[in-house]
């Protein structure tokens, strides 16, 4: 068999070139003509692009201005929701409901409805008015004035009823608003106040009371957004929110008020007010004896918080905080207080008491016509003698006197957390005359609120320490952290056996009865006793100033009590003020309706054994 021999390898000559296909380009010559397409088609872009941007900055310049103009960076409020006021349970007092209000252009609608518009106008007044409760027919003539640009058809209305109107018909608007919700009606109202809308501020801002107080708490913090709008009206671009920072709720402030406690209290004294024919700016307190919180806290004449402008300027006032008066013989508690503390005195010592006595320039008397009698300390305090008060008063000395009136708290705000809060008013030392003397110390020629006068008691209650009253309890934020007040400072005003004796010689007051020898040892509060309890309390009546003559009236006086139940271990102090009563009124009935409700609601122990009749005078 016959093998071929290998075909020789190449050895790098070059093969002769063939004849070439007509039409086929070399590689380096396709290349040329590529990079000549390329830089024409980028010379013909540029020149485009040139073009076009003559075009804008020239041609176009004024139209695309104007576009821009209409397309405006807009910042959004973002109202903070309001927070809540609630009692000491839990129960809200006041708070916040999203709402919504109705606005309209009759002007608008005239020129789109043409000769419809009269039918369209009235069906739309029939809608609004069936959905809020309006007037339809002023609604028609409010819609049919042509030249009006604007109309708020409703203020406050449900956000599903106002989307069913606007869907319905186009021309309505909606604004988003919100409504305060006051469930209790007048309860308590001069202590919470009201917040109502306020336009400018696109929120809803406190007006009096603890709403106005209170409102950097309530009210919150604000949020914004930074969007894009369309020719310059509220449509906002979708995807252009350029910058949002989200509001902050505010926050809920809860009272130490008991809603139920307050009610009654309410109640009791408009029926006081009623039945004595005293000015609605009676009020009354009700203190815890132990911590002071405010447990009720009513006035003769209040407000509907969702009628501001019904009220008068004195019904939004709250005056056991911002009206002082003359607080009359409660005010003896002072001079007694300070006569046991410095030993001057003791309970059962007798004073020869006469019927009048001479201070200065003036001659002090008694309440009654007497001659020479004889009283116990505890009589003096108990039938509320003037004479016997000043006699022991000037044992005390001014000094001691003074001093016992500042640990009282008596003209210093208590800081309580209400607007307005008066000071009350006692005359500097340095301006007192020879008579000063003989008025102070049976309560006349000073002034105090009643918040002040039942502090005094809740000190004598509370073994001799007063602590300053407070009404909220606390407050819980937005991220739900609840936070305590700081504790006020307690004062220490007497001592503990000091206020033991003052609580027993208070029982006095309340007493009614008679000795084997006939002589009475009624107290001069004795209506304010509470079957099968030892009270304790002091009445007042103190002379009003005549603005005619400057001089105390005769017969125009502020009606006072202050007491506390159950006596040998207090729970409760009620200070009342009743103003200008006729016919010689007394508070202590009023005081006897309150803590009669107090006993029976908390289901109080009754006093192991009854008050023993204690000697108020001797033979």
């Amino acid at each position: 068999m016959t093998v071929a021999p290998p075909r020789p390898r190449a050895t790098g000559a070059s093969r002769p070139p063939g004849p070439r296909r007509p039409g086929a380009p070399t590689s380096a010559r396709g290349t040329r003509n590529r990079y000549k397409i390329g830089r024409l088609v980028l010379v013909v872009l540029l020149g485009i692009t040139m073009l076009k941007l003559v075009s804008i900055q020239t041609i176009q310049a004024g139209t695309l201005s104007a576009e821009s103009a209409n397309q405006l960076s807009t910042t959004i409020a973002l109202p903070a929701e309001r927070g809540s006021i609630l009692d000491r349970s839990g129960a809200p007092l006041a708070f916040s409901v999203a709402a919504s209000a109705l606005i309209t252009n009759p002007m608008l609608i005239a020129k789109t409805k043409g000769d419809a518009t009269a039918a369209y106008v009235a069906a739309m007044a029939e809608a609004v008015g069936k959905a809020t409760g309006q007037d339809v027919t002023k609604l028609r003539d409010q819609l049919g004035d042509a030249g009006n640009g604007y109309l708020v058809l409703a203020k406050l209305v449900d956000p599903d009823v106002a989307r069913k109107l606007t869907t319905a018909f186009p021309e309505i608007a909606e604004e988003r608003r919100e409504d305060r919700q006051y469930p209790n009606g007048t309860l308590a109202a001069n202590v919470i106040g009201t917040a109502t809308w306020d336009q400018a501020a696109g929120k809803l801002v406190g007006k009096v009371g603890l709403e106005s107080s209170q409102d950097n708490l309530l009210g919150g913090s604000d949020g914004r957004r930074e969007v894009d709008t369309v020719n310059g009206s509220n449509t906002i671009i979708p995807g252009s929110t350029r910058f949002e920072r989200p509001a902050i709720p505010g926050s809920t402030v809860q009272l130490t008020l008991d809603s139920d406690l307050q009610y009654m209290t309410q109640k009791a004294l408009n029926d006081a007010v009623t039945k004595t024919g005293a000015k609605k700016d009676s009020s009354v307190v009700v203190l815890d004896a132990k911590t002071s919180e405010v447990l009720a806290l009513a006035t003769g004449d209040t407000f509907d918080p969702k009628n501001l402008g019904d009220a008068t300027a004195s019904q939004l006032d709250d005056p056991a905080v911002t009206a002082p008066f003359e607080p009359g013989s409660v005010n003896k508690i002072v001079t007694m207080a300070a006569a046991l503390q410095s030993g001057v005195a003791k309970p059962d010592d007798v004073l020869d008491v006469p019927g009048s006595i001479k201070v200065a320039d003036r001659t002090i008397n008694d309440a009654w016509v007497h001659g020479l009698d004889h009283y116990t300390l505890t009589g003096v305090l108990a039938k509320s003698s003037n004479v016997g008060t000043i006699m022991t008063a000037q044992k005390v000395g001014v000094d001691r006197f003074v001093e016992m009136l500042t640990k009282m708290g008596i003209g210093t705000a208590t800081d309580v957390g209400l607007p307005g809060e008066s000071a009350g008013d006692v005359p500097p030392v340095a301006t007192w005359s020879g008579s000063t003397f003989g008025n102070l110390p049976i309560g006349q020629g000073l002034t105090m609120t009643v918040l002040q006068m039942a502090g005094m008691y809740q000190a004598v209650a509370n073994n001799g320490v007063r602590i300053p009253p407070r009404i909220i309890e606390s407050v819980t934020g937005p991220d739900g952290v609840r936070t305590a007040p700081p504790a006020p400072k307690p004062v220490e005003v007497v001592s503990p056996d000091t206020a033991a004796k003052l609580r027993t010689m208070l029982t006095a007051i309340t007493q009614k009865g008679t000795t084997p020898n006939g002589i009475s040892q009624n107290g001069t509060g004795f209506p304010a006793a509470v079957p099968g309890y030892q009270v304790a309390g002091k009445t007042g009546t103190a002379q009003q100033v005549d603005p005619r003559c400057g001089c105390y009236s005769a017969n125009v006086y502020w009606i006072t009590f202050a007491g506390m139940i159950p006596a040998q271990d207090p729970r409760y102090v009620i200070g009342i003020m009743l103003d200008a009563p006729t016919g010689g009124a007394s508070a202590a009935p009023l005081f006897h309706d309150i803590a009669t409700y107090l006993a029976q609601r908390e289901h109080l122990p009754v006093s192991p054994d009854p008050a023993p009749l204690q000697t108020l005078q001797e033979p």
